[in-house]
């Protein structure tokens, strides 16, 4: 298990290998010209930032249950109570 603290020091190349073959992709979202794949690795969500114009990762970032972001991802996503 790795945390978060020694997770975000790794190159970006070991970040995207390590999520992309022990996360679990969540949804994404398109934000300010950003198209944002939420996962969840470990214990803790992250934001993968892909440019999509030139199709490139800028940026992968822990999301905290209180980032004012969580609100565009809870907003999409319906558990099974709120079918009812």
């Amino acid at each position: 298990m790795i945390i978060w603290f020694d997770y975000r020091k790794l190159p970006l190349e070991e970040k995207i290998d390590l999520l992309y073959t022990q996360g679990t992709f969540v949804m994404s979202i398109r934000y300010y010209g950003y198209k944002v794949n939420l996962y969840l690795f470990e214990n803790y969500y992250v934001e993968v930032f892909i440019k999509h114009k030139h199709s490139s990762i800028e940026k992968i970032s822990a999301l905290g249950v209180h980032s004012k972001r969580m609100q565009f991802y809870s907003d999409q996503i319906r558990l099974p109570c709120d079918l009812l």
